[in-house]
């Protein structure tokens, strides 16, 4: 069987445009693996349930005992040393876990606003 000799480069083109849409379609397209999709969707998933937990976490601290102390010691923290004071204090441990989360200590250290704004 013979094919026309127009075929070759019409061929040729179409896998060159193939490769060429998908190459675009992947880098500015918006496109994604299924695997990217179910990471996007577990980082989104993640971040709303520490954002629902933050009110837990105030409420925690707000019957706390020792709340003024706390508070007077990671306003005098810094940086990751605020962070690592926040999740000592038992307020950045979600229910039913044993150990604190960073991301939740975050969260709540940002809405305690300690710094006086």
């Amino acid at each position: 069987m013979t094919f026309p000799e127009w075929t070759k480069p019409g061929v040729y083109g179409a896998l060159v445009g193939a490769v060429a849409v998908s190459v675009l379609g992947f880098t500015w397209g918006g496109w994604t693996t299924s695997g990217g999709a179910l990471e996007m969707a577990d980082n989104f998933a993640a971040e709303q349930v520490t954002l629902a937990m933050v009110p837990v976490c105030l409420g925690i601290s707000e019957e706390d005992a020792e709340r003024v102390e706390i508070l007077a010691t990671l306003r005098e923290a810094s940086g990751f040393q605020q962070r690592n004071a926040m999740m000592e204090t038992g307020w950045a441990t979600l229910p039913g876990t044993d150990a604190p989360s960073r991301d939740l200590a975050d969260a709540c250290l940002a809405e305690l606003a300690l710094d006086g704004s």
